[in-house]
């Protein structure tokens, strides 16, 4: 007969709410950071619930804010929770959670920018598995801020390709809120509405999975959108195995024209003089049809491109540094007038 075995909780001791904590330390929610606070109990731990069984594990939250989801992470026995918090505003209720579970989960409060922060110095080393091994016993959970999530995405998905950082740990699984938009175009299969350069990537790199929508409404203030709640769990190896960088160039190009032909987007992988010789070249070395939409292409026909734009420059090197961003050169011609004969 099998035995289900109810994962422990902790009790945290009587504490304000999160709307009373927001009132007591007149806190307010600043539009220059993108801040939303999330103050529904139900919705708050069906997010921390998406990301499974965390009991015993390394929980790294980002943007904890007042901590409303802390409270639902720390309620579930975690071995230790990392925070992440930008603005020091949330320090004293921060602090004000680390004091009521001393005694029971070990917290680390780090003030400062996710984008410029090495979680993983706050990982304790024993709980490092192989790549191919099941995940580790280490999340990343947050109700991540609108302005700096698809940046985050993407380092975050370059420090995966390296096994960097978090990810040095082994496959580290995510549990992560972002703008309904957004988050539509993580999950969005080929000929998806939503189906962009964000797609490719997390899919390249990342099993995802679109977990459920979050009202507008139960956030304070009251974005303009709704959030969608995604998990990301790295995949043991990528569809398409070459350098990120090479990866993000082509897929990125190719989708700078989602409406027309995909060759037209690739052919700005290359100088003008050369660009339409050189995208169909890449378009026949990769055995796929010019006239095929952005959209349309799946993650294996895009690795195919991939190749072939690495075959090319390969063979021509001094086309690897093109950047189709880049200004272009001036030609600076003198005054005839001002010549002295």
């Amino acid at each position: 007969m099998s035995v289900v075995h109810k994962a422990l909780q902790i009790r945290l001791p009587p504490l304000p709410s999160i709307k009373d904590v927001i009132r007591l330390y007149k806190l307010r929610a600043l539009r220059e950071l993108s801040q939303n606070f999330l103050l529904e109990p139900r919705l708050i731990d069906k997010i921390v619930r998406a990301a499974g069984n965390i009991q015993n594990n390394i929980v790294c939250e980002v943007g904890p804010g007042p901590g409303g989801i802390t409270r639902s992470i720390i309620q579930q026995a975690p071995r230790k929770v990392i925070l992440v918090e930008k603005d020091p505003r949330f320090l004293p209720t921060l602090e004000l959670l680390g004091d009521a579970c001393k005694d029971k989960v070990d917290i680390d409060i780090i003030t400062g920018d996710i984008l410029h922060t090495d979680v993983a110095h706050f990982i304790p080393p024993d709980v490092k598995v192989g790549w191919n091994d099941p995940p580790p016993p280490v999340n990343l959970i947050g109700n991540l801020p609108f302005s700096v999530s698809t940046i985050l995405m993407i380092r975050w998905l370059e420090a995966i390709s390296r096994q960097e950082g978090v990810w040095s740990f082994g496959r580290a699984r995510m549990t992560l809120t972002f703008q309904k938009e957004v988050a539509e175009r993580m999950s969005a299969p080929i000929l998806h509405k939503q189906r962009c350069r964000l797609s490719v990537m997390c899919q390249n790199w990342c099993n995802v999975k679109y977990k459920f929508d979050i009202p507008g409404s139960a956030f304070l203030p009251k974005p303009d959108v709704d959030v969608g709640v995604v998990t990301l769990t790295p995949l043991k190896q990528p569809v398409i195995k070459l350098p990120f960088k090479l990866i993000e160039k082509v897929v990125r190009q190719i989708f700078s024209m989602r409406q027309k032909y995909s060759i037209r987007g690739a052919q700005t992988l290359f100088p003008e003089d050369i660009r339409e010789e050189m995208a169909l070249k890449m378009y026949n070395i990769a055995d796929l049809d010019p006239v095929t939409r952005p959209y349309q292409i799946t993650n294996s026909e895009f690795g195919r491109l991939c190749e072939a734009y690495k075959a090319i420059i390969t063979e021509h090197p001094d086309l690897e540094n093109y950047d189709y961003r880049a200004p272009k050169k001036k030609v600076i011609t003198e005054n005839v007038d001002e010549v002295i004969m």
